[in-house]
Order: structure tokens, then C-alpha cells, then sequence
């Protein structure tokens, strides 16, 4: 079992923990390592495929091609029809997924939702199908281990940030740490979104504290101020996303005053391919650490 350290940073004045989770594996780290915990520790002869589903610049694609590769099983990977520029790049998650091995399944749009519905009718023995980033019920015993590890290292924080796509960590990671309050905030979609999905797994308890972001962002979409804070937290000498993090780090500090941990998500790997856009647009970039 991987222990993640826990790091001090200040930024703005103030003191915050990160979880480095991140630092877990290259590929395989951050909240996808404790979504996927439960599969990792299943033997390689029980499985032989596993499925899944969503967008090109996913992590949980990722996490589960480097998963797969070192479990030696197939894995299918399900999108909407992509650009031709998306699949010729020799940066970022997709194409690191596919040197691991990973078979891409394009399913025309109208067509997607009712393929991906049937995904889960018609599985064969052996073969598993991870929802959309990891949104799995099974998820919970990885989280539970992290909310261990986060009681276990007595830090004088009572307060836990996690962003959300599908509010999978944040949820069990509430469920597990009722003495803690769990802020996350929505990174896919708005604030109904995230109940949503989050409703489906589990009633929302009430130390779960959903942060509403200033204005509606739209996923993967470049943003001035998301750079601002990806400079910003650079800073601390720690990297983090630029999918998720800048709207949780954003909500933090504009709508919390406590001490707060955070649990670094991991994903920085997409970094590469995010910067790659930014700079097309522009803007102007720091090197990295």
C-alpha cells in the first residue's frame, strides 16, 4: 500500500496541507489510484478486459491504461468521434493511454449515450466496466484508505478539499470523515450536476460542503484566471492540474478562512497538453517545476 506524504504550502497569506497523492506514480496517481484501488488489488487471472468511457483528456483514462498495462489486461476506451489534431498529438494523456496499450472505440454522437447505457448489459466473464471517471461504487474502499491515512496523520486541520468531476472522493471521503468538513466544488458541469451524480452513489451527507464557482466553466476550456492560480500555486514548489485544481483553489480562497488540506487530485501529466493550448491562445506561461 502507497502512503502519501503530506506537504505544507503557503499561498496568500496562508497556511494549507496538500495530500500528495500525486505523487503515488506517474501515471497512476492522485484521486484515480483511490478510485481504482479496489481493481488494482484484484489478481491479474480474474479480469482479462476493462472497459470504460469518456473525454480524450481524461485522467481516469490514464490511470487505468497504466493499470491495465501492468495487470496485462485489455482495455477498450469509448469517446464521441475526436479531431484529427487530437489523435496525431505526441503530447498528453490520450497519447500516453495509447502507447499503454489502450484500444479507442469512436461511437457517433447521437448514437452515444444508448452505446454507453448497453456497455453494462452486455459484459462478458472477465470483463468490467469502469464508469465515466471512476464513478464507481467500488470506489469507496480506495477512499475509505485515504480517509485512514488523512485521521492517522493528526494534522491540526479539520477541514478537506477535494475538486469534483463526478464528486465520487468527495463524497466518500465525506461519508468516511464525519468529524472533518469536506469542501469540493463542480469542475464538470454546475452545482445540480454534481448532486446529481453524486445522489446516485449515496445520500449527501451534511458535512460535504459544495463551493459554487463565481461563473460557469466550461471543462478543458482555457482561462485566464485558472492560469493566474496554476502560477500562483508554482510557487510553493508544488504543481497541480490545470483541469481541476484552479476552480477548487479559487473557491478556497475567496469563500473559506480555516485551515484546510487538500488532497492533490494528481493529473498533472495533462499539463503538457493544457499548456500546449494556453499557449496557442496567447497567454503567457511559466516553465514548469
Amino acid at each position: 500500500m502507497n502512503i502519501s506524504a503530506i506537504s505544507n504550502i503557503k499561498l496568500e497569506g496562508r497556511e494549507f496541507y496538500v495530500k500528495r497523492d500525486d505523487l503515488i506514480d506517474p501515471y497512476l496517481a492522485g484521486n484515480k489510484y483511490r478510485k481504482l484501488y479496489k481493481l488494482l488489488k484484484t489478481p491479474p487471472n480474474k479480469l482479462n478486459k476493462i472497459i470504460s468511457y469518456g473525454g480524450t483528456q481524461s485522467n481516469a483514462m490514464l490511470a487505468i491504461a497504466a493499470m491495465c498495462k501492468n495487470k496485462g489486461w485489455k482495455f477498450d476506451y469509448y469517446t464521441k468521434p475526436q479531431s484529427r489534431t487530437q489523435k496525431t498529438l505526441s503530447i498528453g494523456n490520450y497519447y500516453h493511454s495509447i502507447k499503454m496499450g489502450m484500444n479507442h472505440i469512436e461511437v457517433d454522437e447521437i448514437l452515444y449515450k444508448n452505446y454507453i447505457a448497453s456497455l453494462f448489459l452486455n459484459t462478458n466473464d472477465g470483463e468490467f466496466v469502469v464508469h465515466q471517471g471512476g464513478a464507481v461504487s467500488e470506489a469507496r474502499e480506495g477512499i475509505e484508505v485515504l480517509a485512514d491515512e488523512i485521521r492517522d496523520s493528526n494534522i491540526d486541520a479539520r477541514s478537506i478539499a477535494t475538486p469534483s468531476g463526478t464528486g465520487t472522493t468527495a463524497l466518500f471521503l465525506a461519508l468516511a470523515l464525519k468529524e472533518f468538513r469536506v469542501y469540493t466544488t463542480p469542475c464538470i458541469g454546475d452545482v445540480a450536476y454534481l448532486r446529481e451524480q453524486m445522489q446516485a452513489l449515496h445520500e449527501i451527507p451534511e458535512n460535504l460542503i459544495i463551493l459554487e464557482p463565481k461563473k460557469k466553466y466550461h471543462f478543458a476550456k482555457p482561462y485566464k484566471e485558472f492560469l493566474e492560480i496554476y502560477k500562483k500555486l508554482l510557487t510553493t514548489g508544488v504543481e497541480f492540474d490545470l483541469l481541476y485544481a484552479p476552480a477548487m483553489w479559487e473557491a478556497l480562497l475567496s469563500q473559506t478562512k480555516e485551515k484546510v488540506l487538500y488532497v492533490h487530485s494528481g493529473g498533472v501529466s495533462g499539463n503538457e497538453n493544457m499548456l500546449t493550448r494556453y499557449r496557442k491562445r496567447g497567454f503567457n506561461l511559466v516553465e514548469r517545476v
